[in-house]
């Protein structure tokens, strides 16, 4: 195995402790702002939202059936649904899709 590969996982283990080190470093009072307490507050979700959305649009044979799948799992978590209906309606959706289209 070559010795960058090596390197390459050392440069990005020290980065990514440097970023969690780093706010614990810096801000030792606590954040009494009411909009960087609200950043602070969404960034999970909107974090979590990035990673997701490409995935879902991507990791099915086609983009309608990921898009039919994301509209239905939207669709029943806005009429309240349980975690459960949203995930087996989105399943459903894509699976339906896919026997239509593909």
């Amino acid at each position: 195995m070559s010795e960058n590969v090596f390197i390459y996982i050392a440069v990005m283990a020290g980065v990514t402790y440097f970023i969690r080190l780093l706010p614990f470093t810096l801000i030792r009072k606590e954040i009494t702002n009411v909009y960087i307490k609200s950043f602070l507050y969404y960034v999970p979700f909107v974090t979590l939202s990035v990673m997701t959305f490409p995935a879902i649009l991507e990791d099915t044979a086609g983009i309608w059936s990921g898009l039919a799948g994301f509209v239905t799992a939207v669709a029943f978590a806005f009429f309240g649904k349980s975690l459960i209906w949203v995930s087996i309606s989105a399943c459903a959706a894509v699976f339906i899709t896919e026997l239509i289209i593909y």
